[in-house]
Formats: structure tokens, C-alpha cells, sequence
């Protein structure tokens, strides 16, 4: 997540030369391009962590630090 980014909430991912950025509300690709595989991960992971996700996101409109999301286990 970048502060001061634009809405909807959204996460930016990265694999290999590839970028996306993903909905949090969604788990959709909202620009950008990435493998399917990868997207597919992503999506179960944003699943999981969509709360979390949420509040980073809040928390970074509103200046404050990250907290850190578990990765996919």
C-alpha cells in the first residue's frame, strides 16, 4: 500500500517484472497485470487477511504506520 493513494482500497503486488494493484474489497485486478497462478494466490491470501488489509488501509489514509500481514502459509 502507498499513503495518499487513490481509491477504491486497494494493495499493490508484485511478481517477477510483473504489477497489479488488487481490491480489497474485491480481491479483483484493478490495473496492471499479473499471472494467473499469482492471482489466484493472491486472492486466498486477501481472503484471509481482509481485515487486516482493510485496517492498513485506514491506517495509511489516515498517516499512520503499517502493520505488518502474515504471509500466505
Amino acid at each position: 500500500m502507498y499513503y495518499d493513494d487513490h481509491n477504491p482500497p486497494h494493495f499493490h503486488a508484485f511478481y517477477r517484472d510483473a504489477e497489479a494493484a488488487i481490491s480489497i474489497s474485491t480481491e479483483e485486478v484493478l490495473a496492471g497485470d499479473i499471472a494467473r497462478r499469482a492471482h489466484k494466490l493472491l486472492v486466498e491470501w486477501a481472503h484471509l487477511r481482509h481485515a487486516e488489509l482493510a485496517d492498513n488501509w485506514r491506517r495509511a489514509t489516515s498517516g499512520e504506520s503499517l502493520l505488518p500481514v502474515d504471509p500466505l502459509d
